[in-house]
């Protein structure tokens, strides 16, 4: 299994920072996790967000692209639907060139309505217009309708679709499913059997919501505060424009005790081994190549950041490789 990191370019109003140097940060962070030894590198998306959370992945993974050499590089995830699919096949290919093959391009259909108020887009319709914009994309790499072409003949699509029925969907499309929960699998190669594509070439990878660290009791007090606000921001926006209720605060002590049944119901916060021992169960006999972790936790600092990567790299990369 391989090891990645993420980055969401979040800077919180209480630990507020120069955005340029956020950048510039994050940009070093891409360079020192390829020299430590990441397998991958990927980068996602929201709009509107107080914290100025990365609105353009592709754009990021451009300059990511630029300053590394062996990493790959992709989007986990970005939104296909708000975006006409020509202009998405054009910034992709880019990406892969610039990076000479190095890109993985991880599509979602998104969640919240301020975001398709912003673009004009239909939120209704997302699902529908995410799948036939996968068939749109090969049609334009595989017939030449945009230029240039990019340097894989066949870009990875890696669809970041949830629960049974999502899985289900990405098989049928015969595209890669962005997840590393084993209980996805089943639905996923009975997908794919359905749309005649062949079980064997099934391909998973996915996010671990965890911060890893050689002393948890030391650096819990220093690290909760950040995943209190991760966490509370996140379920705050998905409810906007919806008229439904604001979740009320996490503790996030009891994130940190609960086991995962889902997006935001916990935070894995321990030692390298025992990640490593969690990863492996939550991901069973699915076949799960690749698994990544945030490099930061909103707002954390440099020093923070930066011994986080050394740690997911140099202890628990080893873990999950070997």
């Amino acid at each position: 299994m391989k090891v990645g990191l993420w980055f969401d370019l979040r800077n919180p109003p209480p630990w507020r920072r120069d955005p340029s140097r956020l950048y510039a940060f994050a940009l070093e962070m891409c360079e020192e996790a390829e020299r430590l030894g990441a397998d991958s590198l990927w980068f996602s998306e929201h709009h509107l967000f107080e914290d100025g959370y990365l609105p353009q992945p592709l754009t990021f993974a451009a300059a990511a692209a630029a300053r590394t050499r062996r990493v790959r590089l992709g989007t986990g995830i970005l939104i296909g639907p708000l975006r006409k699919t020509a202009q998405l096949a054009e910034e992709a290919a880019i990406v892969d060139l610039i990076s000479d093959g190095r890109l993985d391009l991880g599509l979602g259909a998104g969640y919240r309505t301020p975001e398709y108020d912003l673009f004009g887009a239909e939120l209704k319709e997302r699902y529908r217009t995410l799948d036939a914009q996968v068939g749109e994309l090969r049609r334009f790499w595989g017939e030449g309708e945009v230029t240039p072409a990019p340097v894989q003949a066949d870009l990875p699509i890696w669809l970041g679709y949830q629960g049974p029925k999502g899985a289900r969907r990405a098989g049928r499309l015969g595209e890669c499913l962005l997840t590393a929960n084993a209980e996805s699998w089943p639905h996923y190669r009975d997908g794919l059997a359905e749309g005649g594509h062949d079980p064997r070439g099934a391909r998973m990878a996915g996010g671990i919501e965890a911060f890893v660290t050689d002393d948890p009791e030391r650096d819990w007090h220093a690290v909760a505060p950040h995943v209190t606000y991760q966490f509370d921001s996140y379920r705050r926006y998905m409810v906007e424009g919806t008229g439904r209720p604001v979740p009320r605060p996490v503790d996030p002590d009891k994130l940190r005790s609960r086991s995962s049944r889902g997006p935001l119901t916990s935070f894995l916060f321990d030692t390298p081994e025992n990640v490593a021992a969690h990863v492996r169960e939550f991901a069973g006999e699915a076949p799960v190549e690749t698994v990544w972790f945030g490099a930061s936790v909103a707002g954390l600092s440099e020093e923070m950041v930066a011994r986080h990567v050394e740690v997911i790299c140099k202890r628990l990369r080893p873990l999950l490789t070997g």
